[in-house]
């Protein structure tokens, strides 16, 4: 089977049909003799290199929040790991500095 090449502005119009509200992108796909998954990629390629740019969906900026200058990062105290089994349960808490220590030992616990 030979490969279709879609040109741009049909792309662009297929997938704005498929952002509106209330849009089924099986439904628009198979309107417009195309695979949904097809369609899908096209929508996930066009989102990651939307967000990739700094731009969204619809080509605005977006604003992002920074932390304020000078302001430490918020560090957790410890990792806290809660266990489950059947009816009973326990709460483990392990210091960050230990994260390596405390990653295997639960790799034990759960074997």
């Amino acid at each position: 089977m030979q490969r279709r090449n879609h040109s741009v502005e049909f792309r662009a119009q297929v997938m704005q049909a498929c952002r509106e509200e209330g849009a089924s992108v099986a439904a628009i796909a198979l309107r417009n003799g195309l695979n949904a998954n097809m369609v899908r990629r096209w929508l996930s390629r066009d989102g990651r290199r939307s967000r990739d740019e700094g731009i969204g969906t619809e080509g605005e900026f977006l604003a992002l929040q920074m932390p304020a200058t000078g302001t430490p990062p918020v560090v957790a105290a410890d990792i806290r790991v809660e266990l489950r089994r059947g009816a009973s349960g326990t709460t483990v808490s392990w210091p960050v500095q230990g994260a390596r220590e405390c990653a295997a030992w639960l790799r034990e616990w759960l074997r």
